[in-house]
């Protein structure tokens, strides 16, 4: 990859902060934005403590013209058996001249959805969790008709489903998600993008990936 300009993250866990990642971006990337208590975890690991900033929910940071806010998420956090709810988690704004993009993080459904959406929205972009839910787990992992209701909620124009093709921690169905969440979105009239894994997306762009790929999988 060429140079990073910000690595931007939501909570510290296993599947969202990577050791090994991390050492990879080190000296690649320019900043790292993270929520409070997750920034020390990056200079442990070698990251330059003058590349790292913490911050807490509503909290804004300004990055080459861009304005990035940390915003609420309703979730947890925690890498081992004595430190949960030790960090902070997140979802994240990127507000530009011309554009605007939500990044939900992990979350539960709530109202923090419709109180973003009335203090920066409308998105062009949302990047949506979908995957890994379970009832029994309904406060920290949306369903993914709940997933289209925080779009409606954030007032988001494209949506691209997220955190359901990759790693496996739930007991639904590999494809569950996106399958739900794409029906629910035609009902409601909610314009999604599906992406294979790496590919690109432009939000003002005519055409998007909406290809039911992992039918083919």
């Amino acid at each position: 990859m060429p140079p990073i300009d910000a690595v931007v993250l939501s909570h510290d866990h296993y599947d969202h902060l990577d050791y090994g990642s991390i050492l990879k971006l080190k000296d690649k990337a320019k900043r790292f934005l993270a929520p409070q208590g997750v920034g020390a975890r990056l200079i442990r690991w070698g990251v330059d403590p003058a590349k790292v900033s913490e911050h807490r929910w509503w909290d804004e940071a300004e990055l080459d013209g861009l304005k990035l806010v940390c915003t609420p998420a309703r979730h947890f956090s925690g890498r081992g058996l004595f430190d949960r709810n030790s960090t902070l988690w997140c979802s994240w704004v990127v507000a530009g001249a011309g554009m605007r993009v939500f990044f939900s993080g992990d979350s539960g459904y709530g109202p923090h959805f419709k109180e973003i959406g009335e203090k920066f929205g409308p998105f062009d972009l949302t990047l949506m969790e979908c995957g890994q839910y379970d009832d029994r787990w309904a406060a920290i992992h949306m369903q993914p008709e709940e997933t289209v209701q925080a779009q409606l909620d954030v007032q988001g124009k494209l949506m691209i489903p997220v955190h359901w093709g990759a790693f496996t921690l739930a007991f639904h169905a590999w494809t569950d998600p996106i399958e739900r969440v794409t029906r629910a979105a035609r009902m409601r009239g909610v314009r999604v993008a599906t992406p294979r894994i790496g590919e690109a997306v432009s939000a003002d762009a005519q055409a998007i990936p909406e290809l039911a790929w992992w039918e083919a999988e």
